[in-house]
């Protein structure tokens, strides 16, 4: 089998249907585009001289048209089937490249979205394949008053959610009262997690973690800036609440080394745009696993959810949680819906990606 072509088409995006904030000091949702402009995103192809392609939009699509053009291009040729290999290739790029940490996966997202194709197969069966039933947790955005966490928990807790995750306020005192509030809320069972965004220095980051341990938190997740490792270190070697860490870091698998052999994470993390693909993020999981770690994915989308039913060590597919009428259409998101607090993964081959051509083509406003 080999690649005859490499394809990509720059088309305009949309303005989230749900807008968000994230905690004070970071941009919430879409990518910052302004609101009288509309975001440009990039659908790239792989085409093989069997007839069977792999394909997927991601955002970002100047950048991505781009790579394609002036790099992927060269991969014309190779053997798609060979993710391995290519996934090396793109790492060999990378070294005169620095490409973007989230567009060092894409060309292996679609090479795979091309491998289950071939084997008809559903990816995650050939990742090794766990279970295709996951459960899920409700992701909170940050909403601006008590009253709204609540409502929303519990409106998420009546459509079968038994788990939650906060992105508060940044302020560590309010932070943790929401904290205490959310284990009233939800019952002494409920899984709860805890995401700093890594708004705190080390001090504040001890303190708060004792609120996580006093609440039984199930983890505490990225506190302070992924940066000073040895400050990682002192957290996990003082707290008992398990830290999550290493989201954001360059370098897969190698950087995930070094955060176990310091002893800076008690939980990994991975994700597919974070983790060059999923060759990538299941290096990392395996890497996880080999040390008898958790590694837990992060963020939504096809291929993280192929991810979440290939491997043992992950707790849960990330789903975040906006407004009531968006909980409401968590049941129609086709291969992601969400039912009964729980993720069903497809069966079918591919990642799931489905595109009228005849209309990229025509609407597209550029094309390499």
């Amino acid at each position: 089998m080999q690649i005859t072509d490499i394809r990509c088409w720059l088309v305009e995006g949309q303005h989230p249907r749900w807008p968000f904030k994230w905690r004070k000091g970071l941009d919430g949702s879409g990518d910052g585009t302004p609101m009288h402009k509309k975001p440009l995103e990039a659908i790239i192809r792989v085409d093989t001289d069997e007839g069977i392609y792999g394909a997927m939009r991601v955002p970002q699509g100047p950048s991505v048209m781009s790579l394609v053009e002036r790099r992927l291009k060269k991969l014309v040729g190779q053997d798609p089937l060979l993710t391995e290999k290519l996934w090396w290739l793109v790492w060999e790029i990378d070294r005169v490249e620095e490409i973007p940490v989230r567009h060092l996966g894409i060309l292996d997202c679609v090479l795979w979205d091309i491998k289950s194709k071939k084997a008809g197969m559903p990816v995650y069966q050939m990742l090794g394949g766990n279970d295709p039933k996951v459960p899920v947790y409700a992701s909170t955005i940050t909403w601006d008053t008590m009253d709204e966490f609540e409502r929303h928990i519990k409106y998420a807790m009546d459509k079968g959610f038994t788990a939650f995750k906060l992105h508060a306020w940044g302020d560590a005192k309010e932070d943790a009262r929401l904290s205490r509030n959310l284990r009233k809320w939800t019952g002494d069972d409920a899984d709860l997690m805890f995401d700093g965004s890594a708004g705190w220095d080390y001090v504040t980051a001890l303190k708060f973690g004792r609120v996580m341990e006093e609440c039984n938190f199930l983890w505490y997740e990225e506190p302070m800036r992924e940066f000073e490792l040895g400050s990682y270190k002192k957290l996990c070697d003082a707290l008992d609440v398990p830290v999550l860490a290493a989201e954001t870091p360059d370098g897969c698998h190698w950087n995930m080394a070094t955060w176990i052999q310091l002893g800076a994470l008690d939980m990994t993390r991975t994700s597919w745009f974070f983790k060059g693909g999923i060759t990538g993020a299941m290096k990392v999981a395996h890497l996880s696993d080999s040390f008898g770690m958790r590694c837990q994915v992060h963020g939504m989308g096809l291929p993280n959810a192929q991810i979440c039913a290939a491997i043992r060590n992950n707790d849960y597919y990330e789903q975040i949680i906006m407004s009531e009428a968006q909980i409401d259409n968590l049941v129609e998101l086709g291969p992601l819906a969400i039912r009964d607090g729980h993720l069903t993964v497809s069966d079918a081959p591919g990642l799931g990606e489905d595109f009228d051509w005849d209309y990229v083509q025509r609407t597209a406003l550029a094309s390499v």
